[in-house]
């Protein structure tokens, strides 16, 4: 008997999900585990098995398309089965599709012959190039989509149709994208249209969460800012000597981590999160550490980074980084931060502020190492400085709290030796 698997919830923020790439298509043998499809969720990519066997008979939601949790993402039973009656209950309709009200050129798809000749020139000519539709059947396509394919000078005979019996929706004109022959053409046509020229993208799952979240945190948490400058001359030689005997080479990064989760043992209000009724100190110290996505930013986890030594430190995020890059992050290293450092100073930004993420209480944003004159010992020398800014939230943390942290920060970083004590 066919059984619906559905858009499963793979996070707890999960809404909707996007299907990355199919492993299987519509014939293929499916066993329990094998692995059916890549979600894109709004914190990585993942893996998704099958729970069921048979054989796949309807794929719901097609590469690059998003549905919400629990519609119908794929159908599997007995070859030749039928499946209409599960179809007919389909949850995976776009929300495109449920807010537009079909033509009714587009609903009297049963009309007579003289009520197809009096619909549109446009919607009876066939494709000519696809081949994918007969020379009698209309081109089918929401109203969005109609006006949307004027808009960008897009021929709907060139769109292949994911909606149902191949009606075109909105996304498939924002997934389109045309032969690189015709690119150009297309182009100055929208360029003539429009009076400019320019390109819309879809916003992925991993950016939609990272844009509300973000929005929450910038606009409920109230945000000030401390900086302090940093002498870095003691972290310089101090690297140095711990390279020469290291297998692997320690980034100034692996030491802003480790002097940061050191100064946290000795400030543990900083290391607090706001759960809105009270306030949780946290005994952990779990630095997240930002890793810049094409998606945005993802922050994995740095577990118990103040009883790590450097070398440690340097491999997780070595490992952590690629893995964020390649989407191929697990949600579980990427849960449970209770403080997070976001550098930069490797594009030679010198200062900047971060926003906090919730529900830690503090961020702090790495500026790059920079040359230039200090007094030392009442003789002017070149000396190598660096900013950092911690931005607090002022619901857990007083201004002191945080001045504090950063005197200790400083020391720490101006002393590497103290990181070992």
């Amino acid at each position: 008997m066919a059984e619906v698997v559905n858009m499963p919830r793979l996070s707890d923020t999960m809404e909707e999900g996007t299907v990355a790439k199919w492993h299987k298509k519509v014939g293929d043998q499916v066993s329990e585990g094998d692995l059916l499809a890549e979600i894109e969720t709004d914190k990585a990519t993942m893996d998704f098995e099958a729970f069921q066997e048979g054989v796949l008979l309807h794929i719901g939601v097609e590469e690059g398309n998003t549905a919400p949790v629990d519609s119908i993402l794929a159908i599997l039973g007995e070859e030749g089965e039928d499946i209409s009656n599960l179809l007919e209950g389909k949850q995976g309709a776009s929300k495109e599709e449920k807010e537009e009200p079909e033509s009714e050129e587009e609903k009297d798809t049963g009309s007579s012959k003289q009520q197809e000749e009096a619909s549109s020139e446009e919607d009876e000519k066939p494709s000519q190039e696809t081949g994918e539709r007969e020379s009698d059947q209309r081109l089918k396509a929401s109203p969005l989509a109609k006006k949307m394919a004027e808009d960008r000078g897009i021929d709907l005979h060139q769109v292949k149709g994911t909606g149902d019996g191949g009606r075109i929706v909105k996304e498939d004109i924002e997934n389109y994208t045309p032969d690189l022959e015709k690119a150009s053409a297309q182009t100055q046509t929208a360029r003539a249209q429009t009076g400019s020229g320019y390109e819309d993208v879809s916003v992925s799952q991993m950016r939609k969460t990272i844009a509300k979240r973000l929005a929450e945190s910038k606009f409920s948490a109230p945000h000030f800012y401390l900086t302090i400058d940093i002498d870095m001359d003691g972290a310089i030689e101090a690297r140095k000597a711990l390279n020469a005997l290291a297998e692997s080479k320690i980034s100034y990064n692996d030491l802003v981590i480790k002097a940061a989760a050191v100064s946290l043992q000795e400030h543990p209000a900083v290391n607090a999160s706001w759960l809105g009724d009270k306030i949780r100190m946290n005994h952990d110290i779990n630095i997240g550490v930002a890793v810049a996505v094409d998606e945005g930013l993802m922050v994995p986890v740095i577990r118990y980074a103040n009883q790590k030594g450097l070398s440690t430190i340097n491999n997780e995020v070595k490992t952590y980084a690629g893995q964020a890059r390649n989407k191929k992050l697990p949600l579980e290293d990427m849960e449970g931060g209770t403080f997070a450092v976001s550098n930069l100073g490797m594009f030679g930004i010198e200062e900047f502020t971060a926003i906090i993420n919730p529900p830690n209480s503090c961020i702090m944003a790495v500026g790059a190492i920079r040359q230039e004159p200090v007094v030392k010992e009442g003789a002017i020398v070149i000396g190598n400085r660096m900013k950092v800014t911690l931005s607090c939230d002022h619901r857990t943390v007083d201004g002191a709290t945080g001045a504090a942290f950063l005197q200790t920060f400083k020391e720490i970083m101006e002393h590497p030796m103290k990181m070992l004590l």
